[in-house]
């Protein structure tokens, strides 16, 4: 499986992911005959070999006659659907302007269909988003990374006024999804860039096991002396197609001393409700030898807010850690068997296409057991016994 991994050490914008899918790999002439299509008068792209800290990159800059004019969702949808390009790129492009509708109207308290873009809907910001998309279509990925996003810092000046970074509608689409201030004291990342990546990525987290195939340098518009203004992108082969499948998860881990085991209990149950992969506890023991409980919780990145938010309105604690792990697992399938006592479900996992373990569903056979007045250990190995004469 070809995937690529988004390295945004020192930021992102539009033009400097096409420029590193474009550095990675991604034929230009074609680009620009999809880019055509758009029916854009006196659209030029401009390609250029520079330096950032001594480090060679490639600046995606695209020429168009105009640069800010306003432009609502329904405008920029129309543009993107009355062009050639493949059916594919269309819908993930209007899929990013979307979001980006959405975060404008969430931050100014405006329906979708009332945000009139103005940076973001400026011609050169089309290009990039609707060239971001034909770039993943035309390289072939099937599964795009990314690491935490460095947003910067300070303040910026915008349309309306001097605002924090990261800017409002950036923040907004950002939410669920790993990121880091800094290296610098101004906007790494845009609106651009970030709906482009909250759309397109499949897993924020560390590099994963891959086999590198290209790689990929987009330069920005800053130049700094302290670090260099490029996002890498690395193209290449997973090196888990062949092994168990692999995902990115967030623990999040709290110890508790000043509740009773009931409201451990019943927060459990609310964690799992609200999307928890797992919940578990543990005895621990804090300052001056005082007995307490560690609550861990594994969840889905996009699942952390929520989840915070339980622990933290029952009154649980004051602070929680969390952290991203990689995991391994089995591609998992559910199997129905019919038994004497009805029918059970049967969880199995597979590794190389090879069934390696089975189990029957605890839940079912309970059920089972309770309805045909037996041990439940007497329908787990019924179930099991069935589902080996498969």
């Amino acid at each position: 499986m070809k995937i690529a991994y988004f390295d945004c050490f020192a930021g992102a914008g539009g033009d400097m992911i096409v420029a590193a899918m474009l550095d990675a790999g991604l034929d230009a002439e074609f680009l620009k005959s999809q880019l055509a299509t758009l029916d854009v008068k006196n659209l030029d792209i401009k390609l250029t070999q520079t330096k950032r800290c001594g480090l060679r990159a490639l600046a995606f800059l695209p020429v168009v006659p105009e640069q800010h004019k306003h432009r609502n969702l329904d405008d920029i949808t129309k543009i993107i659907n009355q062009s050639r390009i493949s059916e594919q790129p269309k819908k993930t492009a209007i899929t990013i302007f979307n979001k980006l509708a959405h975060a404008e109207g969430v931050v100014h308290s405006k329906d979708t269909g009332e945000v009139r873009f103005h940076e973001v809907g400026a011609l050169d910001s089309i290009i990039d988003i609707v060239s971001a998309s034909v770039g993943l279509e035309a390289l072939g990925i099937e599964k795009v990374y990314c690491s935490a996003l460095s947003v910067g810092g300070g303040a910026i000046k915008c349309a309306h006024s001097l605002l924090p970074v990261p800017a409002p509608a950036t923040a907004e689409l950002l939410k669920g999804i790993p990121i880091t201030a800094g290296p610098g004291q101004t906007e790494l990342l845009t609106p651009t860039a970030a709906a482009i990546l909250a759309t397109v990525v499949d897993e924020f987290c560390p590099l994963p096991p891959m086999k590198i195939e290209a790689v990929g340098y987009g330069a920005g518009s800053l130049e700094s002396d302290k670090f260099p203004n490029v996002l890498r992108l690395i193209l290449g082969q997973s090196a888990e197609e062949t092994h168990a499948n692999a995902d990115s998860v967030y623990l999040l881990e709290t110890n508790i001393d000043d509740v009773n085991a009931e409201l451990v209990g019943s927060v459990t149950e609310k964690l799992f409700e609200h999307g928890a992969l797992d919940v578990f506890s543990a005895p621990i023991y804090m300052k001056q030898n005082r007995p307490a409980v560690q609550i861990s919780v594994i969840c889905k990145v996009s699942d952390v807010q929520r989840l915070e938010e339980v622990l933290f309105k029952e009154g649980l604690t004051l602070g929680i850690r969390r952290q991203i792990l990689q995991r391994s697992k089995l591609v998992r399938e559910f199997v129905t068997v019919q038994t004497e006592f009805g029918q059970v479900r049967i969880k199995t996992g597979t590794l190389d296409g090879q069934v390696v373990n089975a189990k029957a569903e605890f839940s079912d056979c309970v059920c089972a057991a309770r309805k045909h007045k037996v041990a439940v250990k007497t329908v787990l190995e019924a179930a099991i016994a069935a589902y080996k004469k498969l």
